[in-house]
C-alpha cells in the first residue's frame, strides 16, 4: 500500500470527528401517538390496546420504538443529537423504553417528560446526552384557557441545563393545541399558548438580557401566523417593525424556510405545513459568542426511507404508523426537523 495513503488513513482515525468535538445538533420530532399498550382508565387511549380499534399490541409498539431509533440515528449522521425535543408521547415509560430499550440505549440519553392533563393523555419530552448538557431543572407550564378554564392541552417543557462551553441554555419543548374546528377557529387557543410561553421567555431576559433560549415544537401554526409572531420577530401587518417582538429579542429559524421552500415538515391533503419549528434568541445568532447557530443548518430532514408514494393528493408524503386506520408500519405523520449549534 502507498505510504501517503497509510498516513492519511492513520490521521482520519486518530482525528476527532469535528462534528462531535464542536456541533451541538438539536432535534425535534412529532413521533405521532407513541402509546404502550396498556390501557389507563382515565385517558382516552382505548384505541391503542389489543383490544382497541388499532390492534396495537407489542409487536407494533417495538417496531414503532426501532423506528424512531432509527429516526433518530440517521438525523444524527455521525452521533446521535445532543437534544431531541418530542410530542405525542403517551407518559415516561414510552420515553423510557425509547432511551433505554431500543438501539438508542448505548447512547445513554436521560430524559424529562411532562405529566399533562391532556385528554389523549398525550405529552412533551425532552432526551437529552449528559456529556454535553449538564441538566439542572425542569418544570411543567400548566396551561390555563380564561375563557374556558376546563378545556385541557399539553404543558409546555422547560428545562434548564449548562452546555459545554459553560453556557446556560433554557429548552422549551412545546405542542399548541391542534386546528381541530378550523384553523381560524381554534387559532384564540394557540395565541394564548403563545403569550405564556413568551411571557416565560421575557422572564428570563429580564433576569439575564443575554439568556441563551432555545423553543422547540409542533405548534400547529405556520411560521407567519399571528401565534408564531408573539414568538419571532416578524413584522406586522402595517409592515413596521413589532416593538414587543423586537424586545423579546427572539427570532424563528423557521420562518426564512416558509418563504423560500414548497416543502414542510407536514402534509395535509395536498399542501404541506411548516408547523414544526425551532426558535432561538438573537443573541445565539451572533457568531462572536462561545454557543451559536450553525448558520443555514435549519433543516426538515427528508430521507428517502422517510416518504411514501403520495397516491391520493400526487408526489409523496411521510411515512405514517397508520393511514387512516390502516397499520402502515412506517415512523410518523410529521418530519423531524433540526439545528445545528457551535462550541468553541
Amino acid at each position: 500500500m502507498n505510504p501517503n495513503l497509510i498516513l492519511v488513513w492513520l490521521s482520519l482515525l486518530l482525528t476527532p470527528c469535528a462534528f462531535s468535538q464542536n456541533t451541538f445538533r438539536v432535534m425535534f420530532y412529532n413521533v405521532e401517538n407513541l402509546f404502550d399498550i396498556i390501557d389507563e382508565p382515565d385517558k382516552q387511549d382505548e384505541e391503542f390496546t389489543p383490544e382497541g380499534s388499532r390492534h396495537w399490541n407489542n409487536y407494533r409498539y417495538y417496531k414503532k420504538l426501532n423506528n424512531l431509533a432509527k429516526v433518530i440515528t440517521s438525523v444524527g449522521e455521525w452521533e446521535t443529537p445532543a437534544l431531541i425535543g418530542m410530542c405525542e408521547v403517551e407518559n415516561e415509560k414510552v420515553v423510557k423504553d425509547l432511551a433505554l430499550y431500543s438501539p438508542l440505549k448505548k447512547m445513554q440519553y436521560r430524559y424529562v417528560v411532562t405529566q399533562s392533563e391532556d385528554a389523549r393523555g398525550i405529552d412533551v419530552a425532552l432526551l437529552y446526552q449528559r456529556d454535553k448538557f449538564k441538566y439542572l431543572q425542569h418544570e411543567g407550564i400548566r396551561i390555563v384557557f380564561p375563557h374556558n378554564p376546563q378545556k385541557k392541552t399539553r404543558d409546555i417543557l422547560h428545562v434548564t441545563g449548562e452546555v459545554l462551553t459553560g453556557d446556560t441554555l433554557d429548552v422549551f419543548v412545546c405542542h399548541f393545541p391542534s386546528r381541530r374546528g378550523g384553523e381560524f377557529e381554534s387559532e384564540p387557543d394557540r395565541l394564548h399558548v403563545a403569550s405564556v410561553v413568551r411571557e416565560k421567555t421575557d422572564s428570563l431576559m429580564a433576569v439575564r438580557p443575554h439568556a441563551c433560549i432555545l423553543i422547540m415544537g409542533d405548534f400547529n401554526d405556520e411560521p407567519s401566523n399571528k401565534s408564531m409572531r408573539q414568538l419571532g420577530n416578524e413584522k406586522n401587518e402595517g409592515n413596521e417593525k413589532n416593538e414587543k417582538n423586537e424586545r423579546n429579542g427572539l427570532w424563528n429559524l423557521w420562518l426564512p424556510l416558509e418563504k423560500k421552500s414548497k416543502t414542510g415538515s407536514y402534509k395535509f391533503r395536498d399542501q404541506w405545513n411548516f408547523l414544526d419549528q425551532i426558535i432561538v434568541s438573537k443573541n445565539l445568532l451572533n457568531a462572536g459568542n462561545s454557543f451559536h447557530v450553525l448558520p443555514e443548518t435549519a433543516t426538515i430532514f427528508q430521507a428517502g426511507f422517510l416518504l411514501i408514494d403520495d397516491t391520493t393528493h400526487g408526489g409523496k408524503r411521510p411515512k405514517k404508523t397508520f393511514h387512516g386506520y390502516k397499520y402502515e408500519g412506517g415512523f410518523s405523520d410529521h418530519l423531524p426537523v433540526f439545528v445545528d449549534f457551535v462550541m468553541k
